[in-house]
């Protein structure tokens, strides 16, 4: 399988970064190929450019592999902190300009307006890593869980992605080593029951 990992948070030593370090060390370990790219490393534009807009256009080069690899993946996993109950904007901008018409969803000839989109990516399941500072309990009865409701149904769900997976690790600014330890165990646990090891080959 083919996986995309997407990070975004601009600290290097942050706990998003080790997140995603095991998670692609997990994937590799299961004889798969990851796609990764840490945005703000690579300083990933976010800024939707008007003559990106229309459907099939020619995108600059760096967008057009970002919509191909996420076109041929297999399995996605994002990586980022809980910013105001939203992704950083880093990364809500390459939702805008990679999770577009024609690569991840399209929209159907029987539409009359109600824009009822087709999903039109091929990754059996998506996996969302956030950290927070705020305590799960207060984050859902209070917030509403704004994160999972764009991931899963405004995202994901939207984009024809069956399979969804959210794991929140907090609070982050009191955690023990133990907790991060433990934490990190559960992404591995995580990749192994999504994205498992691949059956040798038959000779």
């Amino acid at each position: 399988m083919q996986i995309s990992v997407i990070l975004a948070h601009p600290d290097p030593a942050s706990f998003n970064h080790a997140i995603a370090q095991v998670a692609i060390a997990a994937i590799t370990a299961n004889g798969h190929t990851v796609f990764f790219h840490d945005l703000y490393s690579e300083k990933f534009d976010p800024l939707l450019n008007p003559n990106e807009i229309a459907k099939n256009v020619e995108l600059p080069p760096a967008i057009k592999q970002h919509c191909d690899e996420i076109a041929a993946a297999d399995g996605i996993v994002i990586v980022h902190p809980n910013w105001w109950g939203q992704p950083p904007a880093m990364l809500k901008g390459w939702v805008d300009r990679v999770i577009r018409p024609g690569v991840a969803y399209e929209f159907l000839e029987c539409d009359k307006g109600e824009g009822i989109p087709k999903g039109l990516l091929k990754a059996r399941a998506a996996l969302v890593f956030n950290t927070s500072n705020t305590e799960t309990q207060r984050e859902k009865y209070f917030f509403g869980d704004p994160l999972g409701i764009i991931w899963k149904n405004c995202i994901f769900g939207l984009c024809g992605v069956a399979g969804f997976h959210r794991r929140m690790f907090n609070v982050i600014v009191t955690s023990s080593d133990t907790e991060r330890k433990n934490w990190l165990n559960s992404v591995q646990l995580d990749i192994d029951r999504f994205f498992p090891r691949e059956p040798a080959a038959m000779i």
